[in-house]
C-alpha cells in the first residue's frame, strides 16, 4: 500500500449546504458527510466547486471542515480546497485545515488578475508552507480560474514534496496524460471533467474528482468498476447514460447545484437547503430535476 492508495477511485465533491435562511447549516453538512460514507465512496473533495467556495467567507469555511472532519475523520479520505483571494486568507484556511487533520488540501491558482508563472507558484507554495506536514494537490480549472496549470510550471510545483498531483478538469483530455507522465508512479491525477471520467482514467487518471457523483453516486462507482475490469463496451454505455443526466441537470435557468440539491431531495431525502446568490436558485425548474432524478433511477435499474 502506498501513501496514494486513499487518494484513489471515486471521491465526489462536496455540496454546500444551507439552512432555510441561507446560512451554512454544520447538522445539514453532518448529515451529507454521513450520507457519503454510506454511499461507499473513497473519500470526499470539501470547499471546492461544488461547495460553492468563492462565495463563502474564511469563517464559513473553516465551520464547514470543521463539520465535516467532525463525522469523516478516520473513516474516509478528505481532501480540502483551501484557496481564496488572497494568499493570507488561503494560509489561514490550509493552517486550519491540517489543524483538523485533513488528509490533503488542495488550491486554484489566483483568480482575476492575470499574474506570471513564477508568481502562481509562489502562492501555492505558500498556502503550502502554512500546512506544512499535509499533502497538496493543484488544482486545475483554467475555464473558470483564467489560468493554465502548464508542465513548465507543474515541474517547477513537484519540487515542493508536499505536491502529490493534480485535480485536472481542464477540457482536453491530453492534459491528464501529459500531468500524469510529468509526475510519474509517486504522483496521482485526479480526473475532473465528470463527462469525461472514462477518458480520463484510460489516459492516466488514477481517481475522479466530480461535481456530479454526489448525485448519482453508485453509477460513478460502477463506472469505475468497470473501467477497472477493463469492461469498456459497458463502461461507454453508462458514461452516456450519465452524460445523459449532466446535460439535462444543465438544460434549465437554474444553477446545476440547485438542480443537484432538488435531486437529492427527490432521489435521497437528503435536505441541504438552495444554492448561495449569484447563483441562480431552483426557481421553475423543477420539472427538469425530476426528470434528471428519473433518469438516475432509471440507469441504476440498468446497469447495477
Amino acid at each position: 500500500m502506498t501513501q496514494l492508495d486513499k487518494f484513489t477511485g471515486v471521491i465526489p465533491a462536496f455540496y454546500a449546504a444551507y439552512d432555510d435562511e441561507g446560512q451554512v447549516d454544520t447538522e445539514r453538512i453532518k448529515k451529507e458527510v454521513q450520507y457519503f460514507i454510506d454511499k461507499g465512496v473513497k473519500g470526499i473533495y470539501v470547499n471546492g466547486s461544488s461547495g460553492e467556495c468563492i462565495y463563502l467567507t474564511v469563517p464559513e469555511r473553516k465551520a464547514i471542515i470543521e463539520a465535516v472532519m467532525s463525522v469523516a475523520k478516520g473513516k474516509i479520505t478528505v481532501i480540502n480546497h483551501v484557496a481564496a483571494n488572497s494568499t493570507m486568507e488561503s494560509q489561514a484556511l490550509a493552517k486550519h485545515a491540517e489543524e483538523q487533520g485533513v488528509d490533503a488540501i488542495a488550491a486554484i491558482p489566483p483568480i482575476y488578475f492575470k499574474l506570471p508563472p513564477y508568481s502562481v507558484a509562489n502562492y501555492w507554495n505558500s498556502i503550502s508552507k502554512a500546512a506544512p506536514n499535509t499533502p497538496f494537490v493543484i488544482y486545475n480549472i483554467p475555464q473558470l480560474a483564467g489560468t493554465a496549470l502548464t508542465i513548465p510550471l507543474y515541474e517547477e510545483m513537484l519540487k515542493n514534496p508536499n505536491v502529490i498531483g493534480v485535480k485536472n478538469s481542464s477540457m482536453p483530455i491530453q492534459d491528464i496524460q501529459m500531468f500524469a507522465t510529468a509526475g510519474g508512479d509517486d504522483h496521482i491525477v485526479f480526473n475532473g471533467s465528470d463527462e469525461q471520467f472514462i477518458g480520463g482514467r484510460v489516459i492516466g487518471a488514477k481517481a475522479g474528482i466530480g461535481g456530479t457523483y454526489g448525485v448519482m453516486t453508485k453509477l460513478f462507482l460502477k463506472l469505475n468498476d468497470l473501467v477497472e475490469a477493463q469492461d469498456m463496451v459497458s463502461a461507454l454505455a453508462l458514461q452516456n447514460a450519465i452524460d445523459a443526466v449532466i446535460y439535462k441537470m444543465v438544460s434549465g435557468r437554474a444553477n446545476m447545484y440547485a438542480i443537484i440539491k432538488e435531486i437529492l431531495r427527490i432521489n435521497e431525502g437528503l435536505d441541504l437547503g438552495s444554492v448561495r446568490e449569484p447563483l441562480e436558485p431552483l426557481g421553475q425548474d423543477r420539472p427538469i430535476a425530476e426528470e434528471a432524478a428519473k433518469m438516475i433511477k432509471e440507469a441504476e435499474a440498468k446497469f447495477l
